[in-house]
């Protein structure tokens, strides 16, 4: 009994250790994008900084205006969950609910390999195969319109569709096994009331695991919102109003882009673009966290 008690005592205090250890990283790293972010805002100005649409930070009047910057992540984002949640969440449907053992293993290590494919890989190909198709199909909509100015196909549109593919792993891993969770005595309760296969997988099944839906969900937001590599390496990397055939710069690439070089006022504006980005985050598991408790009550 002695050495029972000594066993949870010391892993009572190893799990408090490590709350502890996460709590603080989660607080050191918010107060640090504090002081390093704001004195830009007070120098610039919050409304110039956050809704000029100029960024020009070598100018000899430089100009600091991150608002295309914030459409673009935010355009991004939104346009490429609004892809790959929905295909995420029919494939986990498919792995969990129908497929036969021996396809939904092959389709699942499919997954998981796709999960462990470096974002400069994703990248890579987006910039060799993706920009050509992307390119070729900006000059058949603006061949008459001798004002466009073209991209190489490196575009929003190319951001979108590699952001679409880099959270597929991380919706469908989490989704199916939340679905997979769901006790089979909610199915067969469903199929015994007269409900068809597909009546139970999306009026009881899923209804039943969309908290763990969600968590996928906002783990594949912070994966798009912070992706950089993959992007900086297809969209282009112009400040511009984000329009699908435009090249656009995001937050994440905004600062991979030039905080190499930058100094002074410069730099200090890049950290207030990381913090930024920060503040989106934080905004956005925020209210999914929120929306994920209501879910869940009776």
């Amino acid at each position: 009994m002695k050495k029972k008690a000594f066993i949870e005592n010391t892993a009572r205090v190893i799990f408090l250790i490590s709350a502890a250890i996460a709590i603080f990283a989660v607080c050191a790293i918010t107060l640090y994008m504090i002081l390093k972010g704001t004195p830009a805002l007070k120098e610039i100005g919050v409304l110039d900084l956050l809704f000029s649409t100029v960024w020009k930070p070598t100018a000899d009047n430089p100009s600091y205006g991150i608002f295309y910057i914030i459409l673009a992540s935010l355009f991004g984002t939104t346009a490429a969950i609004l892809i790959g949640v929905p295909i995420g969440l029919l494939t986990a449907v498919f792995l969990s609910e129908m497929a036969h053992k021996h396809i939904g293993n092959i389709v699942g290590g499919a997954v998981e390999l796709l999960a462990a494919i470096p974002s400069v890989i994703y990248g890579l190909i987006g910039m060799m195969v993706l920009n050509p198709i992307m390119f070729e199909l900006e000059r058949k909509i603006f061949s008459d319109d001798s004002s466009h100015q073209y991209t190489g196909g490196a575009n929003m549109l190319s951001a979108i569709i590699v952001l679409a593919i880099m959270i597929l792993p991380t919706v469908i891993s989490v989704s199916t096994s939340s679905l997979k969770a769901v006790s089979d005595t909610l199915r067969a309760a469903s199929l015994a009331l007269g409900a068809t296969k597909e009546q139970t997988i999306f009026k009881a099944v899923i209804p039943a695991a969309k908290s763990g839906i969600l968590t996928g969900v906002v783990l594949g937001i912070g994966r798009a919102l912070g992706e950089a590599m993959a992007i900086n390496m297809v969209a282009g990397g112009a400040v511009n109003i984000p329009l699908p055939f435009n090249s656009v710069r995001t937050l994440t690439t905004q600062i991979v882009s030039e905080m190499g070089y930058a100094g002074g006022l410069h730099r200090q504006v890049l950290f207030t673009v990381g913090l930024v980005l920060y503040a989106f985050i934080m905004i956005v598991n925020f209210v999914l966290l929120k929306a994920r408790k209501a879910g869940t009550r009776p």
